[in-house]
């Protein structure tokens, strides 16, 4: 996967050669691809460094770090519906593709999957919160129409309580037993092959230089944005919602994945589901509060808000709603990860039909 590194470079050299703005879109996503495994790396190897509890709050920090930085890139460009669409994405995509991809190969492998129903309980519960937190500015947008200011203090208070909600559910990760299936899942087999971790100051050095390095293919991603969705015809929302969340996430949903069809269901569980609680509770009311400091600093003309689209806020209430289904039971099989790829296949030729004027009108 490394090897994309190269097309990421040859990206740069794109942009100082005035290429298409295609080439360059597909150059930089093809760069940000390794970025992101190399951001995840290097957190992996220093938690190693800092102990168990405080290693799992680094991994969570940074768990979507790229992603993270991808919608910070947009939102400073001003392309609220663009960040707003990786939002759903990212959430609909770890639950729907990435869970149901894992349960598809798992269950085919080993047939029925069992799973510690706490954890995927709290990822639940922590997931229709977050389609809450969408749904309760929307309704409100809809009652009291064209007060944008009032829906952006709304959406400041709500996204403070979701990171509030992150906090107290990381705390509670700190306090809380293992589960012993977890702890056995975590014991490496006798076949797998173990990387020795990077010493301190290499994981700090490429931790630094893939950020700095996915800052720099993030703006020329965003920049082509516009271009690559007139050339290709192709809205900003689809690429929002569909595009750039794979690319943002290949290595962590490659992982959840292959843990799935190693029949570690609760580190798939926890990749997968964790990964979307993160973005719902803490990456979205982020930028939310950085566009709210944008607005400020007059880079931007309208602060971010929390007022989705109605397919958007159905997304996330159907991959929420599945999800809790699903991991009722403690149980999983290959049928139900059809039916979540399913969905996440409907929607997205939803999203690819879907009007531009439909999406991100609010």
């Amino acid at each position: 996967m490394y090897i994309l590194l190269a097309l990421g470079a040859a990206g740069v050299g794109a942009r100082f050669l005035a290429a298409p703005a295609w080439l360059i879109f597909v150059l930089a996503a093809a760069g940000l691809i390794p970025l992101a495994g190399l951001i995840g790396r290097s957190t992996e190897d220093l938690a190693v460094y800092i102990g168990p509890k405080w290693g799992g709050l680094l991994n969570a920090t940074f768990g979507n770090a790229a992603e993270l930085i991808i919608a910070g890139v947009a939102l400073q460009a001003g392309l609220l519906g663009l960040v707003k669409a990786s939002i759903t994405g990212s959430i609909i995509g770890n639950v729907l593709l990435v869970l149901g991809s894992g349960l598809i190969l798992g269950g085919l492998r080993h047939g029925v999957q069992t799973f510690d129903q706490r954890e995927a309980g709290h990822n639940a519960s922590l997931l229709m919160m977050a389609l809450f937190g969408l749904l309760l500015p929307a309704i409100f947008n809809i009652a009291v129409p064209r007060q944008q200011v009032l829906l952006e203090e709304i959406s400041v208070v709500v996204a403070v309580i979701l990171i509030v909600l992150y906090v107290l559910y990381i705390l509670y990760g700190f306090t809380a037993a293992e589960p012993e299936p977890l702890r056995r899942e975590l014991q490496p087999e006798p076949q797998e092959e173990q990387h020795e971790p990077w010493p301190r100051s290499v994981a700090l050095g490429v931790l630094a230089v893939a950020t700095i390095a996915t800052v720099v293919l993030s703006e020329m991603l965003v920049g082509t944005v516009e271009a690559v969705t007139e050339a290709l015809g192709i809205s900003e929302f689809f690429i929002g919602v569909i595009i750039v969340p794979i690319i943002g996430n290949v290595a962590e949903h490659f992982s959840g994945i292959v843990l799935a069809s190693k029949n570690k269901m609760d580190i798939a569980l926890g990749i997968a589901a964790g990964s979307s609680t993160q973005v719902a509770l803490l990456v979205a009311p982020l930028l939310v509060l950085l566009g709210l400091l944008f607005w400020q600093i007059n880079v931007i003309s309208t602060p971010l808000d929390l007022v989705f689209v109605p397919m958007e806020i159905a997304a996330v209430g159907a991959a929420a709603i599945i999800f809790n289904y699903i991991s009722h039971d403690g149980e999983t099989t290959w049928l139900e990860g059809a039916i979540l790829v399913g969905l996440y296949v409907m929607l997205a030729v939803v999203f690819f039909f879907l009007p531009f004027s439909e999406a991100t009108a609010h």
